[in-house]
């Protein structure tokens, strides 16, 4: 499968330590900022851009504004007129609308696309923002309504133990280098937040149960953030080599795979086989096949789906870092840390970094890219080449894999 000729420009990343809603900052707000970031960041104006797609989950239930894809004309005069959208595919959003973008930049309709990722989270109190979260399971079907993604990637826990054996002391200590990455990162959410010995122990006081097995620091955050990147075709780069110059990378592969909102249907079907979630792997082989990789070695780094621990659990070993239900001799062998064999979310992840959900596909991107162009600062891994991305929606229902790489225009 031939690489696609996309570029990633620049991009940018809101500091998702911020309570927006504490300041009065609604979506015209953030949307302005990750503009201007994005395009600044590329080194272009607004009006080089053809084409402007947005990545939003839960705009409605949380603020009551939808149709965001106009809100990027209604920040930037320069974007009025031009073709727009958002998309929605629970924590997958952010990378449903890059390969959107991608789509018409390979077809030719335009040169360049900005790609928006944008959420509020913290409009409401911790238990109102969970039964939102919900609306991405298949509602009334399955779980409480209150705390079902606790319960869901609790159950998932659940199936590894099943079929293999679970030691929970491997869901915490992946939760410490999250937080422990985080610390490193000048966006993240938890950077600032302090712990003590029993914070990622099974001290019932001190980290307290939220659902079956998943504690308190097995959980990404609720977040107020925003990301972008400016996307553009190879035609547009050969016209414009000094845009290359700036820190642009490659998106050289890309996985996208669907399946059904229940969790226990695709727990069922895969029952008798290796795999927990068969089509994860599928979604990240794809990305690899795409990009002319062999296996998972052929990287530097990950940016994987933590929004839970066993959610990074399933990552580990359907990437293929570890045989399947080996993802514990990753985690206690030290291979995800920075220095290790393949370091797994640098910045801290989603339960390090934050997760507005639309935003965290695009955030993945600009971390990506960071990485890959030698700009990621303290959280920087040393002689990455290629990073790639996998982003889950829902209980894997929506799976997004993305390759992204440094390489020659």
């Amino acid at each position: 499968m031939a690489q696609q000729g996309i570029w990633i420009l620049g991009g940018y990343q809101s500091d998702f330590a911020r309570n927006l809603t504490r300041e009065g900052v609604g979506f015209d707000g953030l949307t302005a900022e990750v503009v201007r970031g994005a395009l600044d960041d590329a080194g272009i104006g607004a009006r080089d851009v053809g084409a402007v797609h947005v990545g939003n989950a839960f705009g409605q239930l949380f603020t009551g504004q939808g149709h965001l894809g106009a809100m990027p004309a209604t920040v930037d005069d320069d974007l009025w007129g031009l073709p727009a959208a958002r998309h929605e595919a629970a924590c997958a959003s952010g990378t449903v609308a890059i390969l959107a973008a991608m789509a018409e930049l390979e077809a030719g309709r335009h040169d360049v696309a900005l790609v928006v990722g944008v959420e509020l989270e913290r409009t409401v109190p911790g238990d109102v923002a969970a039964r939102h979260l919900g609306a991405a399971s298949w509602v009334g079907h399955e779980g409480s309504p209150t705390y079902i993604w606790p319960q869901a990637f609790s159950d998932l826990a659940d199936e590894y133990d099943r079929r293999y054996g679970l030691d929970e002391a491997h869901l915490r200590a992946f939760a410490e280098m999250a937080m422990r990455n985080g610390r490193d990162n000048p966006n993240a959410q938890t950077r600032g937040w302090h712990f003590g010995d029993a914070s990622f122990s099974a001290d019932d006081e001190v980290n307290p149960v939220v659902a079956g097995r998943i504690r308190r620091t097995d959980c990404s955050q609720v977040t107020d953030g925003g990301a972008a990147v400016v996307l553009a075709s190879d035609a547009w780069v050969r016209d414009h080599p000094d845009a290359l110059g700036r820190g642009a990378a490659r998106i050289t592969g890309w996985g996208h795979r669907t399946v059904g909102l229940p969790l226990h249907d695709k727990l069922d079907r895969s029952a008798e086989g290796p795999l927990v979630m068969p089509h994860v792997r599928d979604a990240f082989a794809d990305a690899l096949g795409r990009a002319g990789l062999g296996s998972v070695d052929d990287l530097g780094a990950l940016e994987v789906h933590d929004c839970f621990t066993p959610s990074a659990y399933l990552a580990i070993d359907h990437t293929g870092i570890t045989a399947p239900g080996e993802s514990w001799r990753a985690i206690e062998g030290g291979d995800l840390e920075r220095d290790g064999r393949i370091s797994v979310n640098p910045g801290g992840g989603l339960i390090g970094g934050g997760h507005p959900v639309g935003a965290t596909g695009i955030r993945m991107a600009v971390d990506a890219l960071r990485q890959v162009t030698a700009t990621a600062g303290a959280t920087q891994v040393e002689g990455v080449e290629r990073v790639a991305t996998l982003n889950i929606g829902g209980s894997t229902a929506t799976v997004c894999s993305l390759v992204i790489e440094r390489t020659p225009a």
